[in-house]
């Protein structure tokens, strides 16, 4: 196997600590008890957010997504190419203010609602949601175009061929189950 390439290493948007740093501020703000930390909120928020970011990693391989952030907890994590179903784009109208998009990752397999990563303030969101899924769909050919192992197993199938001769092999299954159902009586 080759080495892994680094396509592209996302870069992040100093605004979206502006509009953590708000959004903290409304959420203090609505919980009403709160109300009385926002002047050390606003003190401390900023440095906090900054922090925060520069924690911030995204990293687009040949191969996989690599993620990482955290001050106090640190999260890391890596997504192959192939398990990845949608980048979701999201930019309500606080973040269309400040000119920010949140991606969120869903993979293939996730076990819990929603997305399994969702990362604020990349920079140029469109352009690097754009190119993961532009390299995902050549890791993805790439594993579809190569060769037979042998005649009949499913992983020597094409797409269109395989899922012909998996309904077919489903549909004599189900046939042969009708048939002893009906000879045994019920």
């Amino acid at each position: 196997m080759s080495e892994e390439q680094v396509i592209w290493d996302a870069e992040f948007n100093d605004r979206v600590t502006l509009y953590w740093l708000l959004r903290g501020a409304l959420i203090m703000t609505v919980t009403v008890i709160g109300i009385v930390l926002l002047p050390i909120w606003f003190l401390v928020g900023r440095a906090v957010t900054r922090r925060y970011l520069r924690s911030f990693r995204c990293t687009l391989t040949n191969r996989s997504l690599k993620f990482a952030k955290g001050t106090f907890v640190r999260v890391e994590k890596t997504v192959p190419l192939d398990r990845i179903t949608d980048i979701g784009l999201v930019q309500g109208p606080v973040m269309r203010l400040f000119d920010i998009e949140a991606l969120s990752i869903e993979t293939a397999g996730q076990s819990s609602q929603g997305s399994l990563v969702q990362l604020a303030g990349i920079k140029d969101g469109r352009k690097f949601r754009d190119a993961v899924l532009a390299q995902r769909d050549l890791v993805v050919g790439s594993a579809e175009d190569r060769p037979a192992n042998s005649a009949g197993s499913p992983a020597s199938l094409t797409a269109a061929d395989g899922n012909t001769q998996l309904l077919e092999s489903i549909r004599d299954t189900l046939l042969r189950i009708e048939t002893k159902l009906d000879a045994s009586g019920r």
